[in-house]
């Protein structure tokens, strides 16, 4: 048997399993408490993680570890939301403390292992994960290997810069088209802001609608639009968040189509172009924002991906959800431990 870790910005899981699949023999969740720093996250693997060894044989551990790695070294590059793991040498202090064999890997990464092994791309040959929420990250699996071992960095979709103009780092497909990127848009657009040039001038016009939206209640006008969103966040801007614009959108609010509409442009540009480059045999999805389903994601995902990618390529991509939910990361490491 085998443990998988996942470690987050906001969770921590540890999940048995036999390296064959889902579903989990045991599984283990807990709250991360960002201000308590990476010490306090090691206190509750040492404690669910010992609680786990005494109930089942297990052989040797994966991690998912949620920002860059070096997976050569055993050493945790640094975390983006939780202080205290730069640098740290986190292979060498897990085998210390369990005794066991242990590898580690990006939670992107793993997590593709994972859906190319057991889930949404399971008999293809070169699979490329996205996850999409609170940011992007990618992750590349050919014939069964996961791509980019040894490196600081591979597969990072979430990360181009969306045309030559856009030299500043910060002004890349993730914070265009991850949650916050979708509540920055419907935020500028209630406040009157000048639009992103990818929320096109005639974002509003029924043309575009119909093109990239299926057809529903539309509302009447601007103010309308305005009204309904700035009711379903009782007037506090800073309160919209991508599910309730999803869910306005879904209901005909032209305000939150046109932010989405952004992050469609933004990620089926940056699909497009690793198409253009790779020619997966399949591209799976899966995180918060892809949950708002085939009308509001996948479809108008799709129509992006082919207006940028190489025509030759714009009818041979296939954009499918991912399978295996909140639990990938832990199938992943668990898949990683699992390698002979």
């Amino acid at each position: 048997m085998f443990l998988g870790i996942e470690i987050g910005g906001t969770k921590l899981q540890l999940g048995v399993g036999t390296g064959d699949g889902p579903p989990l023999i045991a599984l283990e969740r807990r709250t991360v408490e960002r201000t308590r720093g990476a010490a306090a996250i090691r206190e509750q693997i040492l404690e669910a993680g010992s609680k786990l060894f005494r109930q089942y044989p297990i052989e040797r551990i994966g991690y998912g570890f949620g920002g860059p790695v070096n997976s050569m070294t055993g050493r945790v590059i640094t975390s983006h939301q939780v202080e205290g793991w730069t640098d740290f040498p986190i292979v060498d202090w897990t085998r210390a403390a369990f005794g066991v064999p242990v590898r580690l890997g990006n939670d992107c990464d793993v997590a593709a292992l994972a859906e190319a092994t057991y889930g949404a791309g399971r008999g293809h040959g070169t699979v490329f994960y996205i996850t999409v929420g609170t940011g992007i990250g990618g992750g590349l699996v050919i014939d069964g290997h996961s791509q980019g071992t040894g490196r600081l960095a591979i597969a990072e979709i979430g990360h181009l810069r969306p045309g030559p103009l856009a030299d500043d780092p910060h002004a890349t497909v993730e914070s265009l088209a991850a949650g916050p990127g979708i509540e920055a848009a419907a935020r500028a657009l209630l406040s009157g802001q000048p639009r992103h040039p990818l929320i096109t001038a005639g974002a509003f016009a029924a043309q575009d609608i119909s093109v990239d939206w299926p057809t529903g209640r539309e509302s009447e006008t601007a103010d309308d639009d305005t009204a309904d969103l700035l009711g379903r966040c009782l007037g506090n801007v800073e309160q919209l968040d991508a599910k309730t614009i999803a869910q306005a959108a879904n209901a005909g609010n032209r305000i939150a189509r046109a932010a989405l509409h952004q992050a469609h442009v933004a990620l089926g540009w940056g699909i497009a172009q690793m198409v253009t480059l790779l020619s997966p045999h399949v591209v799976v999805i899966g995180g918060g924002v892809s949950l708002m389903g085939e009308e509001l994601f996948f479809e108008p995902l799709r129509r992006q991906v082919r207006r940028f990618v190489f025509p030759p390529l714009a009818h041979s991509v296939r954009l499918v959800p991912a399978a295996l939910d909140e639990e990938v990361v832990v199938h992943g490491a668990i898949a990683l431990a699992a390698i002979e």
